[in-house]
């Protein structure tokens, strides 16, 4: 039997989450859940994912045009894509036989606030 797959993490907007990392260090759950999402960023491949996914004029892109440009087959991008979906960077919905892919700009403007070392003058 295949192990079950590891739910999406959940949005890291919620306030008590984590404060910025120059305002209060942070606890061993909240390092846990960024750890997960920035891992999921570290590789250059996601990086382009993301980047192609949430630079998409429409807001979101099918599958199947995303292994073009990252010149990388179809098991692999979808590898990617199940990661960034895991870390909660991504949210997808299925449109026939293929699956659509949208940023979640929810998680990434938390990761952006996690990341300001002057939360009163932002990035």
């Amino acid at each position: 039997m295949p192990a079950p797959s590891p739910s999406p993490l959940p949005l890291l907007v919620d306030a008590d989450c984590c404060a910025p990392l120059g305002v209060d260090p942070l606890d061993d759950g909240s390092a846990q859940q960024l750890a997960q999402a920035f891992k999921a960023l570290a590789d250059p491949v996601r990086l382009r994912l993301l980047s192609i996914i949430a630079a998409a004029p429409t807001g979101e892109v099918c599958a199947c045009d995303l292994t073009g440009p990252v010149a990388k087959s179809q098991p692999t991008v979808s590898h990617h894509l199940k990661v960034l979906r895991e870390a909660g960077l991504v949210a997808s919905r299925k449109h026939g036989t293929w699956v659509h892919y949208r940023a979640v700009p929810e998680q990434l403007a938390a990761l952006r606030h996690v990341l300001a070392l002057d939360p009163v003058s932002g990035p």
